[in-house]
């Protein structure tokens, strides 16, 4: 699907496999292609004299492959977020293309950012003066929604903390691991999409068009501060997490040391009375206690003397 977003109109235009001879009306200033077809993908080409990006050209990880300039226009492929209302978000390649037309964005999914951009829109249409302008503020809406995330991922880390140190007695332990293991991975996706963010902010400023633009200058200077303050905000969560991951797993080998200490204890403690028991129970003749009446009191007496001597001892040298 073809998304275009029009000068001073509220509202995009929606266009799905367009005929032959189809135009881009004069005034459109972004060009989001949502899951396109190759029908849509020619049709785009054919306009802009220029290629669209594969999603197969997308994926690719180099640098130069993400970032760099052909047939007089800048291509910016990063990876964002989606899927943020989950625990665990998802990332995916967004390819934007920025020339002397409209803004092209190239997506095959639906980051929060994109919805959130084209209400902005319908609510302040000067917002979309021309495609760098749209640029920032679409980098805008997705460093807001990024943060979002961060604060939602901040709060799960704390329920968790609030679970380990609280009231450790009554946490389960494997839970909170998993837990932590979710947070860990989300927090490795949202700093390397802000990683990408911040190096396609920097590579554009290579672009001649953005010194055009006077205004994106300050705007893309607030949006480099506020990159490095998110990716300060997501390093110390990383910390964080690795620590409670570490007391968790400190935690529940003092659980299981008690649990053993008290086995441990409880076999020294019943030495005694079954090494009495097992002399007693041996069948010698010449053993005289055993014909007399006090013979079977004192055994058991003799037994519960020498558990009890050792459980005292324990508590004497605090062992217990």
């Amino acid at each position: 699907m073809i998304r275009l977003f029009q000068s001073c109109e509220p509202s995009p235009t929606e266009v799905s496999d367009p005929p032959d001879g189809w135009t881009v009306p004069d005034a459109t200033v972004w060009i989001d292609l949502v899951e396109p077809s190759r029908t849509e993908e020619l049709a785009i080409e054919r306009i802009l004299g220029r290629p669209v990006p594969t999603p197969d050209e997308m994926a690719e990880i180099e640098a130069s492959s993400r970032l760099y300039r052909q047939d007089q226009a800048t291509y910016l492929t990063t990876d964002l977020l989606y899927n943020t209302d989950a625990l665990l978000p998802l990332v995916g390649p967004v390819t934007f293309i920025l020339s002397e037309g409209p803004l092209v964005t190239v997506r095959y999914f639906e980051p929060r950012a994109f919805k959130i951009l084209g209400e902005r829109f319908d609510r302040d249409p000067e917002l979309c003066s021309g495609a760098v302008m749209v640029l920032m503020h679409l980098f805008e809406a997705i460093i807001d929604r990024t943060a979002d995330v961060i604060e939602r991922l901040s709060r799960e880390v704390d329920d968790v903390s609030n679970d380990i140190f609280v009231d450790p007695g009554k946490t389960n332990y494997a839970r909170a691991i998993k837990r932590l293991g979710v947070a860990q991975h989300a927090s490795s996706r949202i700093s390397d999409s802000l990683t990408g963010i911040e190096r396609a902010l920097t590579f554009i400023q290579l672009d001649s068009r953005f010194d055009l633009h006077p205004e994106a200058g300050e705007h893309h200077r607030s949006l480099s501060r506020d990159i490095q303050s998110l990716q300060g905000h997501i390093g110390g969560l990383v910390q964080t997490i690795s620590f409670q991951l570490s007391a968790a797993l400190g935690l529940i080998n003092i659980e299981q040391s008690a649990i053993i200490k008290i086995f441990s204890v409880a076999a020294v403690a019943f030495m005694p009375p079954t090494l009495i028991a097992s002399i007693y129970g041996m069948n010698f003749h010449h053993m005289p206690e055993l014909s007399q009446i006090w013979g079977y009191p004192a055994a058991l007496l003799a037994m519960i003397v020498s558990a009890l001597f050792p459980l005292w001892y324990f508590k004497k040298r605090r062992w217990l």
